[in-house]
């Protein structure tokens, strides 16, 4: 069986667990989209790793990985993730494929980042500044863009990085005043990715086409999440890559109809890093609550999450882009010692009621959230391992949740560790 998963908020849902567990009985596991902007931490005991471009199945070392064209490849960020793991005694040789044609993050991308956020002043983006955005932009751009295939040919690299530093230098002077960066140095540092790098580069494309045809299973990792979509997330804040399941397809080349099941992962209530509305924020005791007993503090920045209740409309619309066929609802034990919980399962816009999530961000932005509310509990859940061990006033939360998104929930997180899990 091949599976793909999939965020359905705003990313930070609990993926990477979802992903350390399933590759258990995955052949590969395939990041398809995003780049060092996404944190996906695997807890294995009292380690705890943060994966920013490796993907989640990398923990397990029978498990074959791949970094598709999809995704935007920090060099600095994916060696130091091999170097962390190295230190664990895990190590990648021979199981690790990046594709070729994934575009590199470079020098250059992170300063316009910072650059272009400092400039906006209280309507800056809210981006990670790791320069996923303007290597984004240089893909789409086509003339500036420096992929891994390149690092092939240095020589031809070196000419490339002089016309294309130069080039950003006059943006970086003449729009922000800024001092100019060296194109030798960001040479230097490509040869050094070369060296460390071009080993693990094939066409991955080939590759997975091939272990499909094979009868391998394959688990592809979306990064962000849905609501986070370029094209159809709460743009402009959003990410730089289609993060809902609509990405797949184009970031690893392998068609939907090959995938068996997608899977959503989703959080018991709600979490946005950086601005663009949030409807059922609660920016109050609650709120931080729920952040205080979640630890909700970026994987990649360290900024704390906004936090609110459970949004079933956003939710029910990350499934519905996605065909998602079943999902997964993690942190649950976060809202233990609540005693009372609400979750949104509808919206009014200008005194009308709808169920279907309005990613336009100023419609969004006039949401009035309409609530059920239902008792808490206050039990510690975290050594449930079945769903009857569950509370009572638990097990009906979860109920509501199947009941208002319309999908049977197939997995619940109930603490960071692999075996804090209960399979309904």
């Amino acid at each position: 069986m091949n599976t793909c998963i999939v965020g359905l908020q705003w990313g930070d849902e609990g993926k990477g667990k979802v992903v350390d567990i399933l590759a258990e009985e995955h052949d590969i596991v395939v990041r398809y989209s995003g780049g060092a902007n996404a944190g996906h931490t695997v807890v294995v005991g009292d380690i705890r790793f943060a994966l920013h471009i490796l993907p989640s199945g990398s923990i397990r070392q029978d498990t074959v990985c791949v970094i598709a064209s999809g995704v935007v490849v920090d060099p600095e960020v994916l060696i130091a993730g091999l170097e962390r793991l190295a230190r664990e005694n895990i190590t990648l040789d021979n199981r690790l494929f990046i594709s070729e044609n994934a575009h590199i993050v470079l020098d250059y991308h992170k300063k316009e980042d910072q650059l272009r956020e400092e400039s906006l002043g209280k309507d800056k983006i809210g981006t990670t500044i790791r320069g996923i955005g303007p290597c984004y932009a240089d893909k789409v751009g086509r003339s500036y863009a420096v992929r891994m295939a390149d690092l092939r040919d240095l020589e031809k690299l070196k000419a490339k990085l002089q016309r294309i530093v130069a080039y950003k230098n006059k943006i970086f002077g003449a729009v922000y005043d800024a001092e100019p960066l060296s194109a030798e140095g960001i040479f230097e540092k490509c040869r050094f990715y070369a060296e460390r790098l071009l080993g693990f580069t094939v066409d991955t494309t080939a590759f997975l086409h091939r272990s499909i045809a094979e009868g391998k299973s394959v688990l592809f990792e979306g990064a962000q999440g849905s609501l986070l979509d370029l094209d159809h997330g709460t743009f402009p804040f959003v990410t730089s890559s289609n993060s809902s399941a609509l990405g797949m397809s184009a970031g690893c080349g392998v068609p939907a109809k090959m995938v068996d099941r997608f899977l959503g992962v989703a959080k018991a209530y709600t979490t946005r890093v950086g601005g663009g509305p949030f409807p059922t924020e609660q920016d109050n005791e609650i709120g931080q609550y729920i952040r205080d007993k979640g630890n909700e503090y970026g994987t990649t920045t360290g900024r704390p999450r906004r936090c609110g209740w459970f949004d079933a409309v956003a939710v029910s619309y990350g499934i519905t882009i996605g065909g998602v066929d079943s999902t997964a609802l993690m942190h649950l034990d976060t809202l233990s010692g609540l005693k009372e919980l609400q979750i949104c399962r509808a919206y009014k816009i200008d005194g009308e009621e709808t169920a279907f999530f309005p990613a336009e961000t100023t419609r969004l932005a006039r949401v009035q959230c309409v609530y059920e509310t239902c008792p808490g509990w206050e039990e510690d859940i975290s050594e449930a391992r079945d769903f009857e061990d569950l509370p009572l006033n638990a097990r009906k939360y979860i109920r509501l949740v199947e009941e208002m998104t319309k999908k049977a929930i197939s997995i619940i997180g109930v603490g960071p560790e692999r075996n804090q899990t209960i399979f309904m």
